[in-house]
Formats: structure tokens, C-alpha cells, sequence
């Protein structure tokens, strides 16, 4: 199986645990997260082969997400070092739910700092599938080297996996996101979105959305509601798909969760770019069995608390589908 390269943000999840009289957390414990950093974890957890590429900063914080990403067998060949911002920092509430809130402490942050030079000659030549979030758009600098890696993935024949994984607050205050996402969904050919995401872009309505949608390169688009079904899209078809119903201890990871074990099954499929999605599109009953593998790292990933800590292996992804129906 050719590696997987996922780019962006790597950061440290401070996660609230215990809360006083007047519900306020009584400590936060740091965790490894990250969107792109989490799916590569994941992808490696369930035996596929990783990489991360992005920005640490020479903190302590740069060098323990180093060493977990490494020590999940993450490979980090690709990942820069700068002194000119410290490492990106989030505070993570829960409700009772387990739903999340963020606290960003970026910018400054480290991760703002790559740029399209900090891609090694090398970087692209061999990977299967590129991955990219959209909090590496909020800043026009950082926006322009992910649309460069995507371009770049592209001409060296790897398919381009977007998850938008909207955080309003990572934002600059006023700024209007539409056109830098509507940039990377064209030059991606799957697409993740929540369905909350998919309202945000489907401003005139979600046929509109994919008629916009279908003038760039995806040719597959996947919409995930939690526990609610799932629904996919090609230009000449769709449908949906039920999920799983499990109690949630933690939904920080759990996109992410699903992300890594789509892009697993998506990197063992032959063909290059687009064609890997060839025999999804062909073969429904092949189509529903990696969109239900990788609901499965998702039910798993919300019943444990942190991110890369949430992610399933193999075989625990296989057990969960051959108990739950």
C-alpha cells in the first residue's frame, strides 16, 4: 500500500476533566490532536502507512507531537521546525452529550508558518492519497502552499481528499471562508463535509451546491450527520447509508476517525488520482462496505476520550461491525 500524506495543523488538545461547584474545569491534560495529524494516526493504527506534513514549533509541545506521531508510527520526514511561533494550543469542553467546544490559541502558531517551499523534492512522489483540512486555509499564505500541495499531488498522479472540518473561530474576525473553500473543493477529488458543513456552502440549495461542486475534480462527496445516515454523491448518482447508534464519551476525533479508515480503504485500491474511486462508483455493495468500515473507526473513535488516543486498530474496527449491526 503506497503512504498517505496528510498536511496541516498538528496541536495539543487540553482536554477538561472534573468541573467545581460553579462547573468550571479544575485542570485540562494535554492530548495530541490536530485534524490532518489525527487522520494520519489513524490510517497507521489500522496498518496503512502514514505521513505528516506541517509546521512544530522548536517548543516542548513541538517536540512531544513529534514523538507521539512517531511513536504511532506516523512518518514525519516531511514536518518542519521554527522558532519564530510556538506550537498551536486548543482547550477542549464537553457537555454532558459529549459534544466539544474549542478554545484556539492560534494565531501565532507555527503550524501558520509553512509554505510551499517547505515541501521536500521528494514529498509527493510516491503517496497515494494527499489530505488536506480547512484550517489550513485561514491564513492567504498557508491557504496558497495547501492549494499548491493539492495541485502538486495531483500532477504526481495521487488522489486529493478534502475534509472540511469548519471551525469558525480559527477565522480572522469578519473574513468570509466561502471562496477559500470553494477552492479546495474543486481541486479535490473526495470530499468530507457534516452536514452542518454541507448547509454552510449550500447557500442557494444543496442542488446548486453540487452542480458547483461537479465543475471542479470531485467526483465523490460524502455526507456524515452523526448516529443520523449517511449520504454520498457522484455527478450520475447518490444515496445513503445508515449508521451507527453508540453512546458518546468524546466526539473530538471522531471525523477524523472516519476520514482515516475512508482513506485506508481508498489508498488499497489500484489505479492513480481518480481512478482509485473507479470501483466504488461501479459497485455499490463495494461502496457501502468502506463507507461502513470507516463509520465504524468513527463509533469507535466517540466511545474513547482524545484524538490520537480515540483511533481504532484493524481488528478492532473489524470486531465492532461483525457485533453492531
Amino acid at each position: 500500500m503506497q503512504p498517505i500524506l496528510c498536511f496541516g495543523e498538528a496541536l495539543i488538545d487540553f482536554h477538561a476533566q472534573g468541573n467545581d461547584e460553579r462547573g468550571f474545569a479544575q485542570q485540562f491534560v494535554p492530548f495530541a490532536g490536530g485534524a490532518p495529524a489525527n487522520v494520519a494516526v489513524a490510517v497507521a493504527r489500522l496498518g496503512g502507512e502514514a505521513r505528516f506534513a506541517g509546521m512544530l514549533g522548536n517548543d516542548r509541545f513541538g517536540d512531544f507531537l513529534l514523538d507521539r506521531l512517531q511513536h504511532e508510527g506516523v512518518g514525519t520526514q516531511d514536518v518542519a521546525r521554527t522558532s519564530a511561533a510556538n506550537t498551536a494550543l486548543a482547550f477542549v469542553t464537553h457537555d454532558a452529550k459529549g459534544e466539544r467546544s474549542f478554545s484556539f490559541y492560534r494565531p501565532p502558531s507555527a503550524d501558520l508558518l509553512f509554505r510551499a517551499d517547505h515541501f521536500g523534492n521528494k514529498t509527493f512522489g510516491d503517496i497515494a492519497i494527499f489530505h488536506v483540512c480547512s484550517n489550513s486555509l485561514t491564513d492567504p499564505d498557508l491557504a496558497e502552499a495547501t492549494y499548491e500541495g493539492m495541485r502538486r499531488a495531483h500532477e504526481a498522479g495521487a488522489l486529493v481528499s478534502f475534509d472540511m472540518n469548519l471551525r469558525p473561530a480559527l477565522w480572522p474576525q469578519g473574513s468570509e471562508p466561502h471562496a477559500a473553500l470553494w477552492t479546495a473543493l474543486h481541486l479535490a477529488d473526495a470530499v468530507k463535509l457534516s452536514a452542518e458543513e454541507f448547509a454552510y456552502i449550500a447557500v442557494d440549495g444543496e442542488e446548486a451546491a453540487l452542480e458547483a461542486l461537479w465543475k471542479g475534480r470531485t467526483t465523490l462527496l460524502i455526507v456524515t450527520d452523526g448516529n443520523q445516515p449517511m449520504r454520498w454523491f457522484h455527478p450520475d448518482m447518490d444515496g445513503e447509508l445508515p449508521c451507527y447508534s453508540v453512546p458518546m464519551v468524546d466526539a473530538t476525533a471522531a471525523g477524523d476517525a472516519f476520514v482515516g479508515g475512508l482513506l485506508y480503504q481508498l489508498a488499497a485500491l489500484d489505479g492513480r488520482g481518480a481512478e482509485r474511486l473507479q470501483p466504488l462508483l461501479t459497485s455499490l455493495p463495494h461502496l457501502h462496505a468502506v463507507l461502513r468500515y470507516a463509520a465504524a473507526c468513527g463509533a469507535i473513535a466517540v466511545g474513547r476520550q482524545g484524538s490520537f488516543t480515540a483511533m481504532p486498530t484493524d481488528a478492532e474496527t473489524k470486531h465492532f461491525m461483525e457485533t453492531h449491526a
